[in-house]
């Protein structure tokens, strides 16, 4: 892995670990195992750094979810796929816990590709569902339990939460596809 890289994932974890302003550049080395001069030489201080690092997890969250989204089956089958998808729960939603951070959403450059992936999210989810004849407000709700299925688990230190949340909206789009 390059320098550069080195740098972004590590920012990309510390920013989950820590938040913005827990996340200082000499950490960011440190577990980069970069010097100063590397750092700087790559990015012109923390604010780029910390947008490349959140413009990945973007990047990353929308393939993986493209790909789920895409795979065969119907409707309800591919969101039920998306929705069970194997996640560190317990760390929390690699975008979701940076919306929490105040310093990210007061800075219109770090927020916005964190609100474009969830628009092209909320997007998909619409698409699919109305395939389904289905309420395509649903996308909103399968969203909102999938952010708080992670802040009822990392609250309970538990993972059942955050799966009972998923079977549950999955239980939902089945009854409603059945009606």
């Amino acid at each position: 892995m390059s320098t550069r890289d080195r740098l972004v994932e590590s920012t990309r974890e510390l920013l989950r670990e820590r938040g913005y302003v827990g996340t200082s550049p000499k950490a960011i080395q440190q577990r980069a195992d970069a010097g100063q001069g590397s750092m700087y030489h790559h990015f012109a201080g923390k604010q780029d750094l910390a947008l490349a690092a959140i413009e990945r997890n973007a990047e990353d969250l929308t393939a993986l979810a493209s790909e789920e989204l895409s795979s065969p089956g119907a409707p309800v089958e591919r969101i039920a796929t998306w929705l069970r998808r194997e996640r560190e729960v317990l760390r929390g939603c690699p975008m979701g816990v940076l919306v929490q951070d105040p310093e990210i959403i007061a800075s219109d450059t770090l927020r916005s590709p964190i609100a474009e992936h969830f628009e092209w999210l909320r997007g998909r989810l619409r698409e699919i569902l109305a395939e389904d004849g289905l309420d395509v407000r649903l996308a909103d709700t399968l969203l909102a339990v999938l952010q708080g299925g992670y802040v009822l688990a990392r609250a309970a230190n538990s993972t059942e939460p955050f799966g009972d949340a998923v079977e549950g909206a999955i239980a939902l789009l089945e009854r409603a596809t059945a009606d």
